[in-house]
């Protein structure tokens, strides 16, 4: 697998950038997009490329990818892995503000679409390619208090689908990691507290939240080329979370 490109959004932290490392392994070289370019940089390493872009942000999207291709020749892999859950603002439908609503929108789901909008011409023109969305169980079950989220997860997950279901007899796959709670920075300030995390770690069967590296782990799998027939998938990894009801 030597040469081929994996295109990582929001590599800098958690699940990005556990799973750039993880797809380094794989042999891929890196182009790590993240607000924070410098960071980005740094995972990316010397053989890759890494920059600062704003994922919801359509020219800024362009820019990228486009140096992309002129400093790496190609994308195999498109990780979607930008995200944000909201500030406390975004909760209950009508208690959010719209521009609450249009921000975790703008990442969560204008992010992906952009993202896909431009890479997939690159595909096409390879011949094939490979677009994986992070999505999250709260876009299969709601998140309670979390509209936006909740909304934007699932039209990720249908995105995931119809990207699927389009361009699949030109040898383009797309799938889903639809991960529970996961240890990052952006989850940090719940499950580090004494009394939310406990509340959350109880309702998942397995009784602990996942690491980054474990969702790393199902990206690089679905990312490997024997598994060539499978796409529209939503890959739950959450613990048992969704397989069962606390009472």
């Amino acid at each position: 697998m030597a040469g081929r490109i994996a295109l990582v959004t929001g590599g800098a932290s958690g699940i990005g950038r556990a799973s750039c490392a993880r797809l380094r392994k794989d042999g891929y070289r890196l182009a790590v997009l993240d607000l924070d370019g410098e960071a980005a940089a740094s995972v990316a390493g010397a053989d890759g490329l890494g920059l600062a872009a704003d994922v919801g942000d359509e020219a800024s999207v362009a820019a990228a990818v486009e140096r992309v291709v002129a400093e790496l020749g190609r994308i195999d892999l498109l990780f979607n892995n930008a995200g944000i859950t909201g500030s406390p603002a975004a909760t209950r439908c009508h208690e959010t503000p719209v521009e609450e609503w249009d921000r975790v929108l703008a990442t969560n789901l204008r992010g992906p679409f952009l993202l896909s909008h431009a890479v997939l011409p690159v595909m096409l023109r390879q011949g094939g390619g490979h677009v994986i969305n992070l999505v999250s169980i709260a876009g299969m079950v709601a998140s309670l208090g979390r509209c936006a989220y909740s909304a934007s997860k699932g039209g990720a997950l249908m995105l995931t689908k119809s990207i699927a279901a389009d361009y699949a007899a030109d040898g383009i796959r797309c799938n889903a990691v639809c991960p529970g709670w996961v240890h990052t920075p952006m989850t940090a300030w719940r499950l580090d507290d004494p009394e939310l995390g406990p509340r959350a770690t109880r309702t998942i069967p397995m009784g602990r939240v996942a690491r980054p590296e474990e969702i790393a782990e199902a990206v690089a799998m679905l990312a490997a080329e024997s598994l060539t027939y499978v796409t529209g998938l939503a890959l739950v990894v959450d613990g048992g979370l969704t397989s069962t009801i606390v009472i």
